[in-house]
C-alpha cells in the first residue's frame, strides 16, 4: 500500500508541474501577441471622432455622442478599472478665428488625460476648417486628420457669433450624465470592427503634417495624468521605429505583407489593413441564416402536349439489383 501511495503522489506532482509549465508558456505567448499587435491608440479612432463631430448639433451633443453606450465610439480604459473612461469636452482656446476643443478622458478624482484636440478655424472666405489632432503620447507627433464635410454643420457658425459662450463640460469623476452607462472595453480588433460602421463614408479624412492652428497651446493633462504617471508608456516608448500612428499602421501592413498574412487573418491579429471604409454610417444588419434560392427568370415557352405516361412495373426488381440515388445535379441549389 505504501508503494502505491507513493506512486500516486509522484503522479499527482508530475501532473501539477506539467499544468503549471503549460500555463506559463501560454501566458508568455499571449503577452507577446499583445505587445506586437495592440496599442493604446487603437482604442479611439480619430476618424470616427471627426465623423460624429460633423454630425453633432453643438459641443454638448458631441460629448453625448462620444459617450453613447449604444454606439461605443471610444474603447479607452486608461485607469485600468475595467470600464471605458468618460470623455468630456472642454474649450481651451477661443481666439477670434480659431476655437480649440479638448477631448479629455476622466480617469480619477481631479485627474484627467487629454487624448485629442479639435481645431475649428475660420478662413479668409469665412468658411470653417476642422482638424483633429492626436495627443503626442497617444498617437505620436504630427498625427493630424483634416475632415471635409459635404454639408458644413450648422453649429460651426455659432463659433463666430458675438454672443457665443465657450462650452465647458460640467461632468467629472463620479458625476456623469444619466445616459452614460460604462461598458467593459473590447479587444482592439473587435473595437475597430464596431467603430468602422460609424464612420461616415461621405466625408473625406485627409492626413497632413501641417497644423491649421499656428497659435495652438497644448493643455495636455494635469500633473496626475496617465502619461505623466507612466512615462514609459508614451508613443515613442511603446512603438520604437514608428514616428506616429500613421507610420505604425504602415509598418503593420508591411509586416503582414512580408509574413503573407491575408486581410482577414491580419484583422484577427489586431492589424488594421483596411482604410477604405465602405460603411453607410448605419449599424450592420445581420445576414439571414435561411438558404437563398434563385428564382427562374422566365416561364417555359411551351406546355407539354399531354400528361406523361407512367407505366407500372410488371415485376418487382430482384433483391440482387441495386437502387441508384437520383443525380444531385438536377437538384443543385445556387448559393450566394
Amino acid at each position: 500500500m505504501t508503494i502505491i501511495s507513493n506512486k500516486i503522489k509522484v503522479a499527482t506532482l508530475f501532473c501539477f508541474f506539467s499544468l503549471f509549465t503549460f500555463q506559463s508558456i501560454l501566458a508568455q505567448d499571449v503577452t507577446t501577441i499583445q505587445s506586437n499587435n495592440e496599442d493604446i491608440s487603437d482604442n479611439l479612432d480619430l476618424e470616427a471622432v471627426a465623423s460624429i463631430f460633423g454630425e453633432s448639433k453643438d459641443l454638448e451633443d458631441f460629448e453625448k455622442r462620444l459617450n453613447d453606450p449604444e454606439t461605443q465610439i471610444s474603447n479607452l480604459d486608461l485607469n485600468n478599472d475595467g470600464e471605458v473612461d468618460y470623455l468630456r469636452i472642454m474649450e481651451t482656446g477661443t481666439e477670434k478665428d480659431v476655437h480649440t476643443i479638448s477631448i479629455q478622458a476622466v480617469i480619477g478624482k481631479d485627474q484627467f488625460q487629454e487624448v485629442a484636440t479639435i481645431d475649428v478655424k475660420k478662413d479668409s472666405k469665412s468658411s470653417s476648417q476642422v482638424q483633429v489632432v492626436g495627443n503626442v503620447d497617444m498617437y505620436g507627433p504630427n498625427y493630424y486628420i483634416t475632415p471635409t464635410y459635404p454639408v458644413v454643420p450648422v453649429f460651426f457658425t455659432f463659433f463666430w457669433m458675438a454672443a457665443y459662450r465657450p462650452w465647458y463640460s460640467p461632468w467629472h469623476w463620479g458625476y456623469h450624465p444619466p445616459y452614460f452607462r460604462p461598458w467593459r472595453p473590447y479587444s482592439p480588433y473587435r473595437y475597430r470592427s464596431n467603430v468602422n460602421v460609424h464612420i461616415n463614408v461621405h466625408n473625406s479624412y485627409n492626413r497632413t503634417n501641417v497644423r491649421i492652428n499656428n497659435n495652438h497651446v497644448n493643455v495636455g493633462s494635469n500633473n496626475n495624468s496617465y502619461f505623466k504617471n507612466n512615462p514609459n508608456k508614451s508613443f515613442d516608448k511603446r512603438n520604437p521605429g514608428s514616428k506616429n500612428k500613421t507610420e505604425l499602421n504602415k509598418n503593420r501592413k508591411s509586416t503582414a505583407s512580408k509574413k503573407g498574412i491575408n486581410n482577414k487573418a491580419a484583422k484577427n491579429k489586431g492589424i488594421n489593413t483596411n482604410k477604405g471604409y465602405k460603411s453607410s454610417g448605419k449599424p450592420v444588419n445581420k445576414t439571414s441564416t435561411k438558404p437563398h434560392y434563385n428564382k427562374p427568370t422566365s416561364r417555359p415557352t411551351t406546355r407539354p402536349s399531354s400528361k406523361p405516361n407512367y407505366s407500372k412495373p410488371t415485376s418487382r426488381p430482384s433483391s440482387s439489383s441495386t437502387r441508384r440515388a437520383p443525380s444531385r445535379s438536377s437538384h443543385m441549389r445556387t448559393r450566394h
